[in-house]
């Protein structure tokens, strides 16, 4: 599975979006995410084991519970895929820059 597969679904991305912020009991991610999106606790799982298995969230025993936090391999991933088209949005935000002050400089001058 490619790291935007993994991205491209809403739930995934809610569960990154909580493992961010900091480490989280398996029970809590379900809570909040079974709340919001109205699935199961075994399909939240089932996310979970995804983002795990493609790098995205690590786990750990703690007792009974199981912690999930952010791994930022997948992260990585994602963002050196980016980081070819971030290369041509800056240039063409650096052009689009150029062209505002240019229309800038026109119009005090008209004024």
């Amino acid at each position: 599975m490619h790291a935007f597969d993994v991205l491209g679904d809403p739930v995934r991305r809610r569960i990154l979006d909580l493992l961010a912020e900091g480490e989280r009991p398996a029970g809590a991610v379900v809570e909040v995410v079974a709340g919001e999106f109205g699935i199961t606790q075994p399909a939240v799982s089932r996310h979970l084991r995804i983002l795990r298995e493609q790098g995205f969230a690590t786990v750990r025993a703690e007792g009974a519970r199981r912690i999930y936090a952010i791994e930022r391999t997948g992260v990585d991933e994602a963002s050196a895929h980016l980081d070819r088209y971030r290369r041509l949005w800056s240039q063409r935000l650096d052009a689009l820059h150029t062209e505002v002050a240019r229309g800038r400089r026109a119009r005090r001058k008209d004024a």
